[in-house]
């Protein structure tokens, strides 16, 4: 079985950082309990930091960098073994929080017998890269402390959509992805069939062209063809996305590509043949730039049984191309 969070790479580092951290304190505890003490791995930072200094709550948050609540919380259990008290100061409103005599000799019999052995098991685990593993940790925290991971994040513009065009290798993906909306929503007639499972011969050959969309870290989950029909016309047709993509804007993104496609061959008319139950597609049809044509529907209509709907391209101004080159697509 797959390591998930291994084979994700960066986008789980944290979580993988947090096994990580987990698997550690698993075995450091084991030696905490074989040197005859009763507190567990997370208790240790805090006995350390109150090691021959008392300090309040929030002294301990800044000097472990650690939230309240898990502070506050390893502090009671302290307190319940007997290894840590707290005193009210003179103003009633702060609590100083130190170490008991138990609590000191406890301190005393982990640097003796728990942080030898766990460093030395730290620095063999890491074949004598300690220190260049520990410099990377402090420079990974000063620049999380600097910018949270979520602004970093909001100012990255990875290359979420891209466009290929057509190979052999992609053709089986033509065929699928079209076939999964045609059948969902109307019947497969002759002529889908001979363009799906001849997508070389009856569209790339004829001097037309077929797009496909790719989603970052998902693959290819669109696609869409122009089909030349006269000497400078094309149908724009065989337009698909698949249902596990829908809402991540990759038909625009795919639709905005054809249109520059077709005007790099020259095409006109630009048209397509829908239904109109394709009500969304048709929506997106017009944003981009198509209008309802009684013409294209009486040059061409008839090709499809199901084509009640007939469109013609018209250059719209107010449709921004430059979403060709967008870096990222929501």
């Amino acid at each position: 079985m797959s390591d998930v969070l291994r084979d994700m790479g960066r986008v789980f580092l944290g979580s993988r950082l947090k096994r990580l951290g987990e698997r550690m304190q698993a075995g450091a505890a084991r030696v905490i309990s074989g040197a005859g003490l009763k507190v567990q791995p997370a208790h240790m930072p805090l006995l350390a930091a109150l090691d021959g200094q008392a300090m309040t709550i929030g002294q301990l948050v800044q000097a472990l960098e650690i939230s309240q609540p898990g502070v506050t919380r390893g502090v009671g259990q302290l307190i319940d073994m007997g290894l840590a008290q707290a005193e009210t100061g003179s103003d009633q409103r702060q609590r100083t929080i130190s170490l008991t005599k138990d609590g000191a000799a406890a301190m005393a019999r982990a640097k003796l017998y728990v942080w030898p052995q766990v460093t030395e098991a730290v620095d063999t685990l890491l074949a004598g890269r300690a220190d260049a593993f520990l410099a990377m940790i402090a420079e990974v925290e000063d620049a999380l402390a600097a910018t949270p991971l979520d602004h970093l994040a909001a100012h990255a513009k990875p290359e979420l959509l891209s466009i290929h065009e057509f190979t052999d290798e992609l053709a089986p993906l033509f065929h699928d992805i079209n076939a999964e909306w045609i059948t969902s929503m109307f019947r497969m007639e002759d002529t889908d069939r001979q363009t799906l499972e001849n997508p070389r011969e009856k569209i790339i050959e004829a001097g037309g062209a077929i797009l496909f969309v790719e989603a970052k870290g998902i693959g290819i989950v669109g696609t869409c063809a122009l089909q030349k029909t006269s000497a400078t016309g094309f149908e724009l047709t065989k337009m698909g996305v698949r249902k596990s993509a829908r809402g991540l804007k990759a038909g625009e993104f795919l639709l905005n590509a054809m249109i520059e496609k077709a005007s790099s061959l020259g095409a006109d008319p630009l048209y397509l043949l829908t239904n109109h139950r394709c009500a969304s597609a048709i929506h997106l049809y017009q944003k981009l730039g198509f209008e309802h044509d009684a013409g294209i529907m009486a040059d061409y209509g008839a090709r499809y049984a199901r084509c009640d709907v007939a469109m013609r391209y018209r250059a719209n101004p107010a449709v921004d191309k430059a979403a060709l080159t967008i870096e990222g697509a929501s």
